[in-house]
């Protein structure tokens, strides 16, 4: 099953007030695997962007005056997209932003599933944080490349949360020897598991050394 993880950084939050789409990010998922297919681009949101925003996501008007505007690209990214389930977190905010992008060139509304982390993360963690950081950080997954929010950045660390989020783990790939010969892969054969390592006969000995010793230390023998 193939599926896109999603986000957008916009020039602020509120459409009412007129806030554009200044970065799409796009990852495809194979059953659960990235692939290499990505969708990124900036745009020129025709406007300034508010303080707030720049400090999420260190855009300025200078650098996003010289993108592609959003009728630009919109085929591309529908392209991408197109009958795929997407990954969002708040998935909310980023469907009102694209929706409201493609309602001023008089397009159709995003028709796609739709998968919001953030819904699931909070039925699974409730009364915590379930912002992306706290996720990273609760998976033990790398953050430290997220000295800003950008789209495609925050599109990898969310991949990795969201398998984590279905309780699956990172994929094992099953090769049979003519599957490697031939390299003809079949992804149907990912299966997610937590490997299980057997101690050796010499640390089995050692541990049941160690217990002896304390035991005897703490007069339980």
């Amino acid at each position: 099953m193939k599926e896109v993880v999603l986000d957008t950084e916009t020039t602020g939050i509120s459409i009412k007030e007129g806030h554009r789409i200044v970065e799409i990010g796009c990852i495809e998922l194979d059953n659960l695997i990235p692939t290499k297919n990505k969708f990124h681009c900036y745009i020129n949101p025709e406007r300034k962007v508010s303080e707030k925003a720049f400090e999420v996501h260190g855009y300025t008007d200078e650098f996003l005056s010289k993108q592609k505007k959003f009728n630009e690209v919109y085929e591309d990214f529908l392209s991408f997209i197109e009958n795929k389930t997407l990954i969002i977190h708040n998935s909310e905010f980023d469907i009102a932003h694209l929706n409201n992008e493609l309602k001023l060139l008089g397009k159709k509304q995003l028709e796609n599933n739709i998968i919001d982390t953030l819904s699931l993360a909070r039925d699974k963690f409730p009364g915590s944080s379930v912002s992306l950081d706290s996720l990273c950080k609760r998976y033990r997954i790398d953050n430290s490349k997220r000295t800003y929010h950008t789209a495609l950045i925050d599109c990898e660390l969310l991949a990795k949360v969201y398998i984590n989020l279905i309780g699956q783990k990172e994929p094992t790939l099953n090769f049979n020897q003519e599957d490697l010969i031939n390299e003809n892969i079949n992804t149907s054969k990912v299966s997610y598991y937590k490997k299980i390592i057997e101690p050796t006969n010499m640390e089995i000995e050692l541990h049941n050394e160690y217990l002896k010793s304390n035991l005897k230390k703490n007069n339980f023998n």
